[in-house]
């Protein structure tokens, strides 16, 4: 897949050289040569202009190394820091939903919910197996904050994203709503293809084996091996990697996993990709 770079210059489907005449595709020049032959096949498209030349030569041989066509972000905790305090929030107006809403005693909650998070993935996922719950309102209710008081944009992870030659989508055991908040919130809602949320995966959810094949469908690649997961939570990374799937883990300090690789600074993930 070829993710082409922000100038009119090129195009995938067509490409024509600066005298107007269509010519050999800058990809089957890349297939065919390497090195330094490499940018001069790509030079003699461009013979005036070789900053052109070279700029679509490296974007070339960039997207030639790789070999996944597919990325899925996790959205809490993973594009923005733990440390932003967002998904302690939440947490907790699960606790008074809980308590004000459905009748639990506070003092079991935290039990209750480790509980369905360890049995069925998360504590929706729980409650609804085991008890009369309205999910709309449920999700509203736990992702009704105010994001501008937790969320800012970070530039690096938006540059980061923006320069992948994949197709990215986020995958996430929130609903679309609260995605579509976070991503705006963050600047970073014109970066993803779509949303897999947990209405899109149910009745499962990650980690669940079935989620990843939904969610796989969804994004319409049936090979598992051309797919990443970037995910903050262990057990999603090591089922992501069950699943085929090559998986990251991302946190802000160095933790021993299962995953396939771990990630504390965005600017390290394109590195991960291209050495795969």
């Amino acid at each position: 897949m070829f993710f082409a770079p922000a100038s009119s210059e090129f195009s995938v489907n067509s490409f024509t050289t600066e005298a107007g005449r269509s010519t050999t595709s800058p990809a089957a020049i890349c297939e065919e040569t390497s090195g330094a032959s490499n940018r001069m096949g790509i030079a003699r498209l461009y013979p005036s202009r070789p900053q052109i030349a070279l700029q679509f030569a490296g974007w070339v041989l960039y997207n030639l190394r790789m070999r996944f066509t597919t990325v899925f972000f996790d959205l809490d905790d993973t594009l923005y820091p733990p440390s932003a305090g967002l998904w302690h929030a939440i947490k907790e107006r699960m606790n008074i939903y809980m308590r004000d809403r459905m009748g639990f005693p506070a003092e079991q909650i935290p039990r209750i919910r480790e509980k369905y998070f360890l049995q069925y993935g998360t504590t929706l996922r729980g409650l609804q197996a085991n008890h009369e719950i309205d999910v709309e309102d449920f999700l509203a209710f736990v992702h009704d904050l105010p994001l501008k008081d937790y969320l800012i944009p970070n530039p690096i992870l938006r540059s980061v994203i923006a320069s992948l030659p994949t197709r990215n989508l986020i995958f996430t055991n929130a609903d679309r709503r609260h995605a579509e908040r976070v991503l705006t919130a963050l600047d970073l809602n014109d970066l993803f293809e779509t949303i897999v949320d947990v209405n899109a995966i149910a009745p499962y959810c990650k980690p669940m084996p079935e989620s990843f094949q939904i969610a796989m469908r969804l994004a319409g690649e049936s090979d598992p091996s051309k797919c990443v997961m970037i995910d903050d939570i262990h057990r999603t990374t090591t089922a992501a990697s069950k699943a085929g799937l090559f998986s990251i883990l991302y946190s802000e300090s160095y933790s021993n996993s299962s995953a396939d690789a771990h990630l504390t600074d965005w600017n390290d993930l394109k590195g991960i990709l291209e050495r795969q």
